[in-house]
């Protein structure tokens, strides 16, 4: 398992989407010498949806969210993107308008590679460009996962799934029993990928606070009882 200077132990193994992770040494130091670093801060917009990049970008640091907009204006979260994932992908292999805002929820860094590069770099690398199918895959079964979520389970049940869901991603043992999220996620944010209110979401971590489940702090969860959580989101 990896670990983080001065934090706890992460509990997650590397993401099936961690790019970095898949490739062999020639790959990476192939796809690094075509990069270059690059910083944005909390809030900034890396992609904008319906637009055009003329990049794709690795994450080395901090964490994103990928979200749209609906026609009123209100957020509707799609995903939590940290260290390793490759974003614009999509965009680059399709040709087509980037499909979601990318946004900093803390200052990131990542090797940024024009799209020229990276479509020759996937020639170079077949065995590569075969990786990316199986984790666009993935991605489009965790959509569809999602759309069930939001017709056969209740606010409460969603939003202890995403909560799972953080705990595995992005937990870190807390010193005790605990796993411990910090992320610099709004009420609003957990609304918006749980697909209800923000009323709604307040109401369910207070329930799931007075079950022993949780523990909730400014910008910060921790998990008491990871197992009773997923029993709630099956």
């Amino acid at each position: 398992m990896a670990t983080r200077p001065g934090t706890g132990r992460v509990l997650a193994e590397p993401s099936p989407e961690s790019f970095g992770d898949g490739l062999t040494p020639e790959e990476r130091d192939d796809f690094e010498g075509r990069g270059r670093r690059r910083r944005w801060p909390r809030g900034a917009a890396i992609f904008n949806e319906g637009g055009r990049s003329d990049f794709v970008a690795s994450v080395v640091r901090g964490r994103v969210k990928a979200s749209y907009f609906t026609d009123d204006g209100d957020e509707v979260v799609l995903a939590i993107r940290g260290p390793g994932a490759l974003i614009g992908d999509m965009s680059a292999i399709d040709e087509e308008p980037v499909s979601a805002t990318v946004t900093a929820l803390e200052p990131i860094e990542a090797l940024v590679v024009p799209v020229d590069s990276f479509m020759e770099y996937l020639q170079r690398h077949p065995r590569v460009a075969l990786m990316l199918l199986r984790n666009m895959s993935r991605r489009l079964r965790d959509s569809d996962r999602k759309r069930i979520e939001f017709s056969a389970f209740d606010t409460l049940g969603r939003v202890a799934r995403r909560i799972v869901e953080l705990a595995e991603d992005f937990g870190e043992t807390d010193g005790g029993d605990g796993i411990r999220i910090t992320l610099p996620l709004s009420q609003e944010e957990l609304a918006g990928w749980t697909g209800s209110s923000r009323e709604a979401v307040s109401k369910a971590l207070r329930a799931l606070r007075n079950r022993g489940w949780i523990e909730t702090h400014r910008r910060a969860i921790t998990v008491l009882d990871i197992d009773s959580l997923r029993k709630r989101s099956q």
